[in-house]
């Protein structure tokens, strides 16, 4: 490489200016430039510092803030649940005394019903004999042309009545 051949006078003269200028440089930077590099580099990391350690602060400010907010947000949620809860019983017991209530009272209107469809049954029962009385009459007059007994009538429609279990 002919930029290193050492043999010609302009490269070594080339070589000695550029280490004497290097020299110079270095003591003018190392004394002027890179103390003020240094102490910028110095407090910028300072500010950094600084400003991690709020951060830091901040988000353990932010981190208790969030605990209470979940803690009062579960303590919210945990009333609310009481309080349905009870709402919720409270209407059920509301329910079954009314529920109670109308079961009485329907009771009583099925018992009414009952006692006047057996009042009607018997009195039916007691108007079924005369008119099975009066049909057999009839039926007989008409056959036969001659008027029934009415006592052979009478104990014949009874006996039929008391082999169905009627009367």
């Amino acid at each position: 490489m002919p930029q290193l051949d050492f043999t010609t006078p302009l490269t070594i003269s080339q070589v000695i200016w550029g280490a004497i200028i290097f020299v110079v440089l270095y003591r003018l930077l190392s004394r002027n430039a890179l103390p003020l590099v240094s102490s910028v580099l110095e407090e910028r990391a300072a500010k950094i510092s600084l400003d991690l350690d709020g951060a830091r602060a901040a988000k353990a400010r932010a981190d208790a803030g969030v605990e209470e907010a979940n803690a009062a947000t579960m303590k919210a949620r945990a009333e609310a649940q009481h309080a349905i809860n009870a709402a919720v019983e409270e209407a059920k017991k509301a329910a079954a005394a009314q529920a109670e209530v109308l079961n009485a009272r329907l009771e009583k209107q099925l018992a009414d019903a009952e006692a006047q469809i057996a009042a009607a049954r018997a009195s039916a029962m007691k108007a079924l004999r005369q008119v099975a009385t009066d049909t057999a009459a009839t039926v007989v007059t008409r056959l036969t042309g001659v008027s029934p007994e009415a006592g052979r009538l009478d104990g014949a429609i009874g006996s039929a009545l008391s082999a169905r279990g009627i009367a």
